[in-house]
């Protein structure tokens, strides 16, 4: 009759592509019952959005089809995201498991947009997801919502975001007495404002909050790359060199704070002809993939040009909430997935170091004990 050493030897030859390790080791195989030949246990993947949960999925459906003496199998997937930063070196947003900043050189790439998307995307496998409009200056994605009028309330002095599409939604667009005026503030002020909308806002349980930052290297940024641990930033280009050579900018500001780069993504990548389905490079081909070369970040998707996306923005009819299947809104999903991916390695990443330091401490007070007892 099999057994239990049997069963977990074989599902530790099950590798998860993105992080290049065993599900066993990883923690993934949970609850696990082997009953008179009847076997039973719970697939946990490290987030709802993950890439390769078929194939996961499948991997461990064929590797026990191996084991022989097997009356029955039930085999139950679920998720759990992964923690992407240190939640304990950041009391005041506990909650809130993954922190990713969106960021661009420049203007006009469409940066808010993509944010949306992805964040409806995510939203879409299961994920708890938030988005914070970081844009004090020029907040749009109340427009993209459709929620112009919209407002947030304050309960036990705790900003309440507004709840629609699914996401946990902050933005200083809210505020109807600055809807139609200037924001005419100095960096200390805007600053001040980021750090409210980061700490005191009650986020509840959030697996990724993404934050859609203002363009350039200014005071936001810094006072999101220094004020809270975050996961990282993803930084959003066109293809065109005046645009990837200032994205380069936003990678390399970053990357002197320390901040990982989740990786980039093209936006307004080509147009495919409705007539004769040839891609067109309208604004030239390969920034994103000149940066990700450069600088070794992840490549993480390209999302084409297409009036779809546009006029959906204008009229606060998300293209990932109004046209689902679309070919848009696929490559919205692919890359919403690649960023969550992105975000499993990274805490992977984190949670070997944590265990790392975790040991030498151990070690190291074994000394002393030592040390002090011979």
């Amino acid at each position: 009759m099999v057994a239990i050493d049997q069963v977990l030897e074989k599902l530790s030859t099950v590798i998860d592509p993105d992080l290049k390790k065993d599900i066993v080791s990883m923690g993934m195989i949970k609850d696990l019952e082997l009953n008179d030949g009847n076997l039973k246990f719970t697939l946990e993947l490290t987030t709802p959005a993950c890439p390769f949960n078929v194939e996961i999925e499948d991997d461990v459906r064929k590797v026990i089809a191996e084991l022989s003496d097997l009356k029955a199998f039930d085999l139950n997937v679920t998720a759990k995201v992964m923690e992407g930063r240190s939640l304990e070196a950041d009391t005041q947003m506990a909650t809130v498991k993954n922190i990713i900043g969106v960021a661009s050189g420049k203007g006009g790439v469409g940066k808010s947009t993509v944010s949306l998307n992805l964040a409806l995307a995510l939203s879409q496998t299961g994920a708890k997801v938030g988005l914070l409009d970081a844009d004090i200056y020029g907040p749009s994605i109340p427009l993209m919502l459709g929620m112009e009028d919209g407002s947030m309330e304050v309960e036990d002095n705790k900003l309440q975001p507004a709840d629609v599409n699914g996401l946990k939604v902050v933005s200083f667009g809210f505020f109807a007495d600055q809807s139609k005026q200037a924001a005419i503030y100095r960096g200390p002020i805007i600053s001040g404002i980021l750090k409210q909308f980061l700490v005191d806002t009650n986020w509840s349980e959030l697996d990724y909050l993404i934050v859609d930052l203002p363009p350039g290297t200014g005071d936001i940024p810094l006072t999101l790359a220094q004020t809270i641990p975050i996961t990282g930033i993803l930084v959003i280009t066109t293809p065109q060199d005046v645009a990837s050579n200032v994205a380069v900018k936003a990678v390399s500001m970053f990357e002197k704070l320390n901040v990982p780069i989740i990786g980039v993504i093209e936006n307004m990548s080509h147009f495919v002809c409705p007539k004769c389905d040839d891609k067109h490079y309208i604004f030239g081909n390969g920034g994103a993939k000149k940066i990700s070369e450069q600088f070794k970040i992840p490549f993480l998707g390209e999302i084409p040009l297409n009036y779809g996306i546009m006029s959906g923005s204008d009229s606060g009819k998300p293209i990932m909430s109004t046209n689902t299947d679309s070919p848009s809104a696929e490559a919205f999903r692919a890359s919403a997935k690649n960023v969550a991916a992105q975000c499993s390695i990274i805490a992977s990443n984190l949670q070997e170091e944590m265990e790392s330091e975790s040991g030498d401490s151990e070690s190291s007070n074994e000394d002393s004990t030592n040390n002090g007892t011979s």
